[in-house]
């Protein structure tokens, strides 16, 4: 991929890292010695970068969650002490309860049938669950992600919910969808996976997807379109999508409305 501004040509080099063991959910890597183009305090497209850590961050956060940065690596550095701020205070909270709220209020809109074919897919990890608690101790993604140390984190099965998205979700089932969750997880990381949902207080789902020997290497945009292109040949109807990637939720056989929560903290292709 080959950026090319004025006398400027940035040439990035692509690495695809396939997870093999426990956490295969196909992170798209850029080489760390790349250059960092929201790094550079300098005159860009006739726009200068902002000297202001708090500015900064937050435009950029922007361009994450709007998708427009693309893909990328790693938080800045300067903005790690912003990505903290807001995945701790209340500002990423309120963020999450008014993504929930959108999503509720579309539900409210659909007749739900009583054949049990409307269906919501949830995706798991910072859309139902919160991994803060390894980001706390892992720079907030500002480290190059360790396969070996998350997989630990995993199979403690802690992670706290969301509370914002445990509310929709158990709102969901009240109003009679069929909940499926559609995680980048493997199989192997079941039985620890379902533990940490019902000990966060979810249940009675209808199906718990991950990623099966014949998914290895896939991108996650592939994978998880895939996997809702079956529900769809079973007859459900995906009426609802939630996810902190994009690649949760774009693709092919795409749900009616996609919900895209907050995450500042990694991108997965």
């Amino acid at each position: 991929m080959v950026y090319a501004h004025q006398n400027f040509i940035a040439v990035l080099f692509i690495s695809f890292t396939f997870m093999s063991t426990s956490f295969s959910q196909s992170i798209l890597k850029i080489s760390p010695q790349l250059l960092d183009l929201f790094a550079i305090n300098r005159v860009f497209r006739h726009r200068k970068i902002p000297n202001d850590d708090a500015l900064y961050c937050d435009s950029w956060r922007f361009t994450v969650e709007t998708n427009n940065a693309g893909l990328w690596s790693m938080i800045p550095q300067r903005c790690i002490s912003f990505v903290q701020d807001y995945t701790t205070g209340d500002r990423y909270s309120s963020d999450s309860a008014a993504v929930a709220d959108l999503s509720l209020a579309f539900a409210n809109t659909i007749n739900v049938s009583n054949d049990g074919m409307d269906a919501w897919v949830f995706d798991i990890d910072e859309t139902l669950l919160s991994n803060l608690p390894y980001y706390v101790e892992h720079g907030f993604g500002s480290q190059i992600f360790d396969e070996i140390t998350f997989d630990k984190w995993v199979n403690e099965a802690n992670a706290p919910a969301i509370p914002a998205s445990l509310k929709l979700y158990k709102e969901l089932q009240q109003r009679g969808f069929t909940i499926f969750l559609l995680t980048g997880r493997i199989e192997n990381q079941r039985n620890k996976t379902e533990r940490n949902m019902v000990h966060a207080g979810y249940s009675n789902w209808e199906r718990l997807i991950l990623r099966g020997p014949s998914d290895k290497g896939k991108l996650a945009t592939e994978y998880k379109s895939e996997k809702r292109k079956e529900l769809e040949d079973e007859g459900y109807r995906i009426r609802g999508n939630s996810g902190d990637q994009w690649s949760d939720l774009t693709g092919f056989a795409v749900a009616e409305r996609s919900f895209k929560l907050p995450n500042p903290m990694y991108y997965i292709a």
